[in-house]
């Protein structure tokens, strides 16, 4: 399967158009447990343009009610970045800080469950690789060039996006 580069200026150009607002196409899922994760994915789809239609663990999203668990769920989202299986669609790397790009991920983890809760979309890195020189854009408490530093953790992960997978 051909795979072709990331857009990273398309992800966060999308990001900074819609970090305090909502893009009509998609459903906003503040009140039905968060709109991060969609807000991320809608990122990562503006740099990649490829889904993967999989019904079970694919990156997808028709509408509402017709879209992958990956699409809008933390864990599901940070598994199917990973996947090791060559399938269409954005792929990623667990990344440490200091190997993190602007249109890389980073999950959240708040308290001490075993859950990671919320998905930023990097926009920004500094020339040294500290939290506070990482700014990232989110929806449910909407932000744009927030300082990671600024976020009260437990643990946090970072996904490096490769490239995508045409199919």
């Amino acid at each position: 399967m051909q795979s072709i580069p990331y857009d990273r200026a398309a992800a966060i150009a999308y990001a900074h158009k819609w970090a305090r607002g909502r893009n009509p196409a998609f459903y906003n899922y503040d009140t039905v447990g968060g709109d991060c994760t969609n807000f991320a994915s809608q990122c990562l789809h503006a740099g990649s343009k490829v889904m993967n239609y999989a019904p079970e663990y694919g990156w997808y999203y028709t509408s509402a009610n017709r879209k992958a668990p990956a699409w809008t769920g933390v864990p599901y989202f940070h598994q199917f970045i990973t996947r090791k299986e060559v399938s269409p669609g954005p792929f990623g790397e667990a990344a440490e800080l200091q190997d993190v790009q602007p249109g890389d991920f980073v999950q959240l983890k708040f308290d001490s469950a075993d859950t990671f809760g919320h998905t930023p979309v990097i926009v920004s890195v500094g020339k040294s690789p500290r939290l506070s020189n990482i700014l990232i854009a989110a929806h449910t408490y909407d932000t744009d060039y927030r300082p990671l530093s600024t976020y009260y953790t437990t643990d946090m992960r970072f996904i490096h996006i490769l490239g995508v997978y045409k199919g």
